[in-house]
């Protein structure tokens, strides 16, 4: 039974661990789109720990559902539903939507809370929600929570009270009042405000007599009314009267018209206008008598005192009415621009006036108003567009690419590389394609960049032609060996162009001279070499010959077949001998040197040599003598042709000009269209040809007759050319007229003004074409009107005085019927300048402020002293001296009456000292930039040009703005000191100057003297730029830049040349006669190389001493019967298989046994055997050519043959090495500036700060070693100083009640004209209000001119309202920790006033109001509180501006007033009472407790320094700390933040780190202990 228990159990709880689980729904599918879908998700049973199990564990009740309907979306569905987006709802409480609870207590800044909405899927169409699965197949669900902040409650804020007012009584029992005012209104349920007012009662002394109890109280006047109408029995009067008969018509035409107009002028000072219905009414008022309580009681109290007036008259009011609105206007845009982006047009509608305001009726609205619009119809045409056309570029110029210090400035031919060309650029209209020669337009119109108006171009450098040396002179042939006969022989010598020039080879230098020869011969025998020398008769010694062996040749040394030398004779054997034994032995003969001439004359010969030197000398009898020394040598003459060489000389090509004979395949093109201004233009239109003049010229002597030349290598004298096409020139139509600025001044005077027009050359001609015309600008004088557009208010004649009825005041006290106050009404009408009259509607939009029409009047009474207006005042005869003075008269009665005659109170004249006008001026502000004489050009509107002489330096002006004041120390105008308004003075802006090198200095000689090498040359600094001029290229430490470029040198242009051996000197002589030990010597001289031989001697160092032939040689002389040998001949090469080498020698002659005709040695590298390697330098810097600055250059490198000795050796190349490529050197752009801009607006209309200022904008900046641009883009100078006229209200005066104590009264306000001079500083003063009368009728912008209004006077003993304060400061209500700002309020008040204690109860309520601002300040309130007196203190809420307040200050923890509630007093210096009642230091000291337990003394916290986010250090972590999100405190040496270590907490108990440490320092102790005690 138990077991089975115990599996029940496990099974029930196995039961209650699984459970269901499912996936998420799969993609609805079906066939049809809609909710005729369906989708499954997986389900399976699942332990609560995870894991899966079988389905029988789980209740199948309970399972869930794996498949459903579904609603099947489609693309096109997007179409049909819409996430629709809910309100948010109010902002919920974080804590109270979490747990339930209230908001906390403590609130800073604000507190965290939720809002949420409503998001649901609907349908477009009828807004009926569908499923969200619907909208979420296409976007993402929106949130449905967002988070917020809850503002905190903000108490109302309010400020110190003022001083205590003085006693309201001066006798008897008073009050004194102080009042505040608010600051920060109650915001988010905050506290109320306390109240603005204090009383306190005061005593200033007991009455003498009784006190005033009453007083007359007014009330305010009643709304205007019109009177009762008069009876009828008047109006019927009236009417019979006017029928008693008719006056006779006027027949006079002239005084008919003379009677209309002044009809017309009377209707108009009878008011009888459309625009004004004028009623005059009338209003009352009550007066009552008042107690010192408040209370109202009888009249008769008051009667001692004369009553005031109780009606008067008044306009009755009328509000402004309008017309109905007219239709709109057209739209100012007319036609239809495709940007999106761009300006639309505006239209307007205007409203007409029926009937102005009158009295206090409502003014009129505006009756204009305008509207965006777009052009509406079918025919509106596309607006046009606007782009940028450029002109042709100009030429290229080198010349402004030149440095200060070239001295090619001087002299610009031939120029060539780099340069710069410039262009202008003008805004057309597109309409469709654009047309070649738009009219241009306002640069204003083209937006987008600017295309650039200047660029890099380049002038092809000529290339000079050069020429190689001339070749050795040719055999005597003639010019043509086809047609020989009579025809003359020359010999020929030839050069080579080894640098193909510009242009072809025309502008090379001749390269073939002619010397006429006689026996010429086109193919003779050439000698190749002598055969050995055969003995005759068979003999071994003895005279023999040899035999040439000879090949035949053409004139330039070609072989050809012998039967061609048939003619010439060919060279006959050689006598020879072959010494016999005895025989004087000789050497063979040299080669015959080069010829000392290449020409003979009757002076000089040339002459060539060849020498043999005897080897053995002959033995006694028998043997061969040996010649003398002068048949050791033999010489022949050379070059016996004369010295009279010819040559083809040539002349330049002239133009070209069109071939008659090619005009019927010559095409011509006409002028270019419309490829535009910008395309070439310079393809040939025509073949046509040139001509030179060829002239056969003798050296030295001059031209010659031409067959002195051969015929054959005669230069060709015409070739054909390419005629450029005429260019004429292409210019833009004019542009439109420039707008005529206003014609009219402000005072209405015309003045004349100008208006202008150019056009833009596209292209200059060329070639011949038409020139342009001189006229490129146009200018005309502006219309200008007649009369100056303008209105002006025309006032007419007052009406007469209008008084109340007499039957409404005939009750009145002291009233009269035919006098006192009433109103009187005048017309006003609109006029043009010259008097013409206007519609009323062009003075309400350009006139000034309408003259009143109504005005108080005052119709004397009997008893009234009636006087004249006042006269002008006299004149002045001198200013500052005298007096002047005005009068008036008494009128009718009043001279009899002695109260009119009291001068007191009825003055008759009035003196005033006269005006004086004294000026005093001087400077003011600081001196402008300055500007240079004549840099007032203005960049013209339709052209922007690079100018590129723009003066940028020298003398200019500088100015102070001049300042007048009058004898008050008024600003007045600058006219009044005879002053322009400036003061001038010269100034200099200096001059960028360059940086200054020296020329480059000669090239050095190539650093070696075979194969390559070096060369170099170098430019010193002369000066340094200064004041922005080009900067220096990169200098070396002593101040200098190189130039290196690699240099070859041939080695084979100066060779070692020996002469022949001298004699042989026997030294040693043996039994024989000269034989045996001997001596030879020559000279060996270094001597340069050419290709006639070596021609003069040079220094020995340019030739390699290693390769300098022995000039001593010392050797055996044979004897007779010795072997005779020849002198060893060069070694052979070394084999690269074999390490030997053979030397053979000549056998010469063999009597005794001979040596070993050769000689062998071994092969030794860099000794006889050597590698060769090719050696190519590295690639010079670019070299441009002499005329050019920058552009193309070429960089060049040189390639040698280089033993493995190092010794260059003549070069074999094996493989074509690149020796040139092109380069680019930047070219020294200066930066280039637009013209100066128009000086702008004066940035004050008035002051003494007014400035202008003009700029230039970079057009091309620098480039390479270029002048950069200077800093000063902009430049000022002051505006003429102008005062600053303002109207300006005068304080509100004190509130006026007529003849009585208080009630409803009036206060007034005048409106002055003032000047000051706009800086803000000093108070205004106060001028004529003529000066005023050009400006708009408005007080700090606002046109509503209110010069009265009503106010209430308190009577004695009454509490009243306290007017408006001002309104407070504009004040952000944020939380400045928290960064959030909850909008800005200003708020005024008004406070509570009270005269008598017992009427405090029955004082109305204090007011405020607020209203929203922008750009409040962000304030913060702390307590602040005094330092201890005693055991008490003084606490205050002070605002983080300073300003101490009341309220806003938190609620928690307020300092306390007194320091009674630690026992004993907490008076030790640092501390204070807690809450707790214990005494503890303040922040930054800590508790030092004495043995009592009591507070002992506070002393200063270490401190410890807290690494910042940069350190790695370990952080140190404390429990109590200095705002340590702040930064660190600012101490000398220390980083990071200050942190200070509490043992004590608040509650003056120790804090747990303070056990901790101890319980850690105890662990410490014992582990220490136990240490100690295992080693002993």
């Amino acid at each position: 039974y138990n077991v089975d228990l115990i599996l029940a159990y496990f099974i029930v709880i196995l039961t209650l661990s699984v459970l269901c689980s499912q996936g998420p729904w799969g993609r609805c599918m079906g066939s049809d789109c809609g909710p005729g879908g369906s989708q499954s998700r997986a389900v399976w049973c699942a332990h609560v720990d995870g894991w899966t199990t079988l389905h029988t564990n789980c209740d199948q009740s309970q399972r869930p559902s794996n498949q459903q309907n579904c609603f099947r979306v489609c693309d096109w569905h997007k179409d049909l539903y819409d996430w629709k987006l809910g309100a948010w709802n109010q902002c919920v409480s974080v804590s109270t939507r979490t747990f339930g609870g209230m908001r906390p207590y403590v609130c800073n800044g604000g507190e965290e809370g939720i809002q949420t909405r409503e998001v649901g899927c609907v349908l477009k169409s009828d807004e009926s929600l569908g499923d969200d699965t619907i909208c979420e197949y296409f976007e993402p669900k929106p949130r449905l929570e967002q988070a917020c902040l809850i503002p905190c409650p903000q108490d109302c804020v309010v400020s110190e009270f003022t001083p205590w007012t003085s006693c309201s009584k001066t006798c008897g029992t008073g009050l004194k009042n102080r009042v505040r005012s608010v600051l920060v209104p109650p915001l988010f349920g905050g506290s109320a405000c306390p109240n603005l007012t204090e009383f306190h009662t005061c005593k200033p002394g007991p009455c003498k007599g009784p006190e005033g109890v009453y007083s007359l109280r007014v009330g305010s006047w009643m709304p205007c009314s019109l009177p009762i109408s008069r009876p009828v029995r008047q109006a019927k009067h009236r009417k019979g009267k006017g029928g008693a008969r008719e006056r006779p018509g006027v027949k006079d035409p002239d005084t008919r018209e003379l009677i209309q107009k002044k009809r017309t002028r009377n209707r108009l000072n009878r008011q009888e206008s459309p625009f004004w219905d004028i009623q005059v009414g009338y209003q009352s008022r009550t007066v009552s008598c008042a107690h010192r309580n408040g209370s109202t009681v009888g009249l008769s109290l008051c009667l001692p005192w004369d009553l005031p007036l109780t009606v008067q008259s008044c306009i009755l009011a009328k509000d402004c009415k309008l017309s109905e609105w007219a239709d709109w206007g057209p739209c100012s845009k007319a036609c239809l621009d495709p940007d999106p982006e761009s300006p639309r047009g505006q239209r307007s509608r205007t409203r007409r006036v029926h009937q102005f305001s009158v009295g206090e009726g409502e003014d009129c609205p505006p009756l204009e108003e305008t509207e965006p619009c777009d052009p509406q119809g079918d025919g509106v045409l596309p607006c046009a567009t606007y782009t940028w056309r450029t002109t042709e570029w100009s030429d290229c110029r080198v010349d402004s690419l030149l440095s200060q210090q070239d001295r090619r400035r001087s002299n610009q031919t031939g120029l060539c590389g780099g340069g710069l060309q410039n262009r202008e650029v003008y805004c057309v209209p597109v309409a469709g394609a654009v047309i070649v020669a738009s009219r241009p337009v306002d640069s204003k119109q083209c937006g987008g960049p600017v295309p650039n108006t200047s660029q890099l171009c380049h002038i092809l450098c000529p290339i000079e032609c050069e020429v190689s040396p001339w070749g050795a002179w040719g055999p005597c042939t003639y010019e043509n060996c086809d047609v020989q006969e009579g025809k003359k022989g020359f010999k020929l010598r030839k050069r080579e162009i080894s640098n193909e020039p510009t242009g072809g080879p025309g502008n090379c230098p001749h390269l073939v001279e002619a010397v006429p020869c006689d026996e010429p011969s086109c193919w003779d025998w050439r000698l190749v070499r002598l055969d050995e020398c055969i003995p005759d008769g068979e003999l071994p010694c003895g005279p023999g010959t040899q035999i040439p062996q000879v090949q035949c040749v053409n004139s330039t040394g070609d072989m050809v077949d012998k039967e061609l030398c048939g003619g010439a004779s060919a060279p006959e054997p050689i006598a020879c001998d072959v010494p016999c034994p005895k025989d004087c032995v000789l050497s063979d003969w040299t080669s015959w040197s080069s010829c000392s001439q290449t020409c003979s004359s009757k002076t000089i010969e040339g002459k060539q040599l060849r020498t043999r030197s005897i080897l053995a000398y002959n033995a006694g009898e028998g043997g061969g003598m040996c010649p003398n020394s002068s048949s050791l040598q033999e010489v022949r003459n050379c070059n016996e042709h004369a010295c009279t060489v010819y040559h083809w000389q040539t002349g330049p090509w002239g133009p070209c000009t069109e071939d008659p004979s090619a005009s019927a395949l010559n095409t011509t093109t006409g002028p270019r269209s419309a490829a535009g201004p910008n395309s070439s233009g310079q393809g040939p239109c025509s073949r046509g040809m040139q001509t030179r003049k060829v002239i056969c010229v003798r050296v030295n002597v001059g031209q010659v007759p031409p067959k002195k030349c051969p015929e054959s290598p005669r230069p060709g004298t015409v070739r054909p050319c390419r005629m450029p096409c005429k260019r004429d020139c292409i210019i833009t139509p004019f542009s439109d007229w420039s707008q005529c600025s206003p014609t009219c001044d402000a005072a209405g005077n015309i003045q004349k003004t100008k208006q202008s027009r150019n056009r833009v050359i596209l292209q200059l001609p060329a070639n011949g074409g038409q020139d342009c015309p001189e006229v490129l600008e146009e200018e005309k004088d502006c219309e200008a009107p007649k009369v100056c557009p303008g209105y002006r208010w025309k006032s007419h004649k007052w009406r007469r005085c209008q008084l109340v009825p007499w039957n409404i005041r005939e009750d009145s006290p002291g009233a009269q019927e035919t006098c006192g106050p009433g109103l009187q009404t005048r017309a006003v009408s609109c006029r043009q300048l010259d008097g013409v009259q206007a519609d009323i509607g062009e003075c309400l939009k350009f006139a000034n402020t309408m003259p009143p029409i109504t005005q108080r009047c005052q119709l004397p009474c009997q008893d009234d002293c009636q006087l004249t207006n006042w006269s002008k005042f006299s004149s002045c005869t001198a200013d500052c001296v005298g007096v002047r003075t005005r009068k008036r008269l008494l009128v009718g009665r009043s001279k009899k009456k002695d109260k009119c005659k009291n001068t007191q109170m009825y003055p008759l004249s009035e003196t005033q000292y006269c005006p004086c006008d004294k000026y005093n001026a001087q400077p003011v502000g600081n001196w402008s930039d300055c500007i240079l004489a004549g840099g007032d050009r203005v960049e013209s509107l339709l052209g922007m040009k690079v100018q590129g002489n723009i003066k940028e330096c020298g003398q200019g002006y500088r100015y102070q703005a001049m300042v007048c004041y009058d004898q008050d120390n008024r600003l007045v105008e600058t006219s009044r000191c005879n002053s322009h308004g400036y003061i001038e003075e010269a100034c200099i802006i200096p001059c960028p100057s360059d940086c200054k090198l020296s020329e480059w200095s000669n090239w050095s000689r190539c650093s070696k003297s075979c194969g390559s090498g070096v060369k170099v040359r170098s430019k010193w600094l002369r000066e340094k730029p200064y004041n922005g001029g080009r900067p220096c290229p990169k200098l070396d430490h002593i101040n200098q830049v190189y130039e290196v470029v690699p240099c070859i040198s041939d080695c084979s242009q100066y060779v070692w040349v020996a002469e022949p051996w001298s004699v042989w000197k026997v030294s040693n002589l043996d039994l024989k006669e000269n034989c045996g030990e001997g001596v030879q010597t020559r000279k060996v001289r270094c001597m340069l190389n050419t290709i006639d031989g070596p021609s003069e001697s040079v220094e020995d160092y340019l030739c390699d001493p290693e390769d300098m032939p022995l000039g001593t040689r010392g050797s055996r002389l044979p004897c007779p019967e010795d072997c005779v040998l020849s002198d060893w001949s060069s070694w052979n090469r070394c084999s690269l298989v074999r390490i030997t080498g053979l030397r053979p020698v000549i056998f010469i002659h063999v009597w005794r046994q001979c040596p070993d005709t050769t000689e062998k040695e071994p092969c030794s590298l860099n000794l006889n055997c050597f590698h060769y390697f090719y050696n190519i330098t590295d690639w010079s810097t670019c070299q441009l050519s002499a005329n050019a600055v920058c552009g193309n250059g070429i960089k060049t490198r040189m390639l040698d043959c280089v033993r493995s000795d190092g010794k260059s050796v003549d070069l074999n190349l094996e493989r074509k090495w690149q020796m040139n490529i092109s380069c680019v050197v930047e070219c020294p752009v200066n930066c280039q500036l637009s013209d100066w801009s128009a000086w702008s607006e004066c940035s004050h209309t008035c002051g003494l700060d007014g400035r202008m200022w003009r700029s230039r904008g970079v057009v091309q900046g620098s480039q390479g070693d270029g002048r950069p641009c200077p800093s000063q883009l902009e430049q000022w100078k002051p505006c003429p100083v102008r005062p600053c006229y303002r109207w300006q209200y005068s304080p509100w005066s004190e509130c006026r009640v007529e003849e009585v104590v208080c009630g409803a009264g009036l206060r007034y306000r005048n409106l002055t004209c003032f000047v000051s001079d706009g800086s803000g500083e000093g108070e205004a003063s106060m001028v004529e209000e003529e000066l005023c009368g050009g400006l708009e009728l408005a007080v700090n912008r606002d046109k509503l001119i209110i010069l009265k209004e009503t106010c209430v006077l308190p009577c004695p003993g009454e509490c009243y309202l306290m007017e408006w304060s001002d309104w407070s400061p504009c004040l952000s209500v944020c939380a400045k920790g928290a960064g959030v700002d909850f909008g800005s309020v200003q708020v005024r008040s008004r406070a509570v006033m009270a005269q008598e204690p017992e009427n405090v109860q029955l004082c109305p309520d204090q007011d405020w109001e607020s209203r929203p601002c922008t750009d409040g300040e962000c304030f913060e309130y702390k307590w602040m509180s005094s330092t201890w007196l005693g055991s008490s203190r003084v606490t205050w809420c002070q605002r983080s501006d300073g300003l101490n307040v009341t309220g806003g200050c938190p609620h928690i923890n307020p300092p306390g007033d007194d320091n009674n509630s630690c026992d004993p007093p907490c008076q030790l210096p640092m501390s204070f009472c807690t809450e707790a009642g214990v005494c503890m230091c303040e922040e930054g000291y800590t508790e030092v407790m004495s043995s009592s337990g009591q507070l002992d003394h506070c002393t200063p916290i270490p401190i410890l320094e807290i690494p910042t986010a940069g350190d790695k250090k370990t952080d140190v972590k404390t429990s109590r700390a200095i705002n340590p999100t702040l930064p660190a405190t600012i101490q000398p040496g220390r980083t990071g933040r200050t942190w200070y270590l509490q043992p004590f907490g608040p509650d003056g108990k120790l804090k747990m780190w303070v056990y901790g440490v101890a319980a850690g320092a105890l662990v410490l102790l014992m582990f220490i202990v136990s240490m100690i005690y295992l080693a002993w």
